[in-house]
């Protein structure tokens, strides 16, 4: 396992845009529901944009590690606030993203800034209360948006997907609700600088008082 891949998307004056972390400092941690490549390029491309760490080995479609050994990748680095993905692949139940959310939302050396929560197609989901959702225009609106990053027209008052459910029991301060991310229709492409991905972290680091 490389630096590089656990550091993805720091440059070299990341310690000096965000803070450098001390012994005994709480990791400050924002979570993307999402974990597949696409999903891995734009969460990359925004921590590069941003200033932040990324832990590229979070991503998988569906999580790959478990959330002890996230924690531990998360103190490796060496500032912070540090993106971390979570992804279930569509599992009805709580499946290895949400279990691994869990985890780390618990843990006491880990501080929690926000969600970026990623709507999917999954009716059977309870779904989750957001704070603001970005849609796939890059406007921050308080209502919850679709996979294709669209406002929900059909009166869903909780956003649908298929690693938030476990947000619900967690004490999260700010969730961001997005469309498919490095996706919708083209609009958050990696290419593009994954604007809406970056948008929905901002607003995470903004309302934490950090932007």
């Amino acid at each position: 396992m490389t630096k590089e891949r656990v550091d993805a998307g720091a440059g070299p004056d990341a310690g000096q845009a965000r803070g450098q972390s001390g012994p005994g400092k709480r990791k400050r941690v924002i979570l993307v529901t999402d974990g597949d490549r696409r999903a891995q390029e734009a969460v990359e491309t925004a921590a590069g944009k941003l200033g932040l760490r990324c832990i590229s080995n979070s991503a998988g479609n569906p999580t790959p590690l478990l959330g002890s050994e996230i924690v531990e990748m998360v103190h490796q680095t060496p500032t912070d606030p540090v993106l971390v993905m979570v992804d279930d692949r569509g599992a009805g139940y709580q499946g290895r993203g949400e279990s691994a959310l869990a985890f780390i939302a618990r843990d006491p050396s880990i501080q929690v800034l926000g969600a970026v929560a990623v709507a999917s197609d999954t009716w059977w989901a309870v779904g989750a209360d957001v704070d603001a959702s970005v849609t796939r225009d890059g406007h921050l609106v308080d209502g919850v948006v679709d996979k294709g990053g669209d406002l929900d027209g059909g009166g869903q008052e909780r956003l649908q997907g298929d690693t938030i459910d476990i947000l619900n029991d967690l004490n999260v301060p700010i969730i961001v609700g997005v469309g498919d991310i490095g996706k919708m229709h083209g609009s958050d492409s990696p290419n593009k600088g994954a604007p809406i991905t970056v948008k929905a972290i901002q607003t995470i680091l903004k309302r934490s008082g950090l932007d």
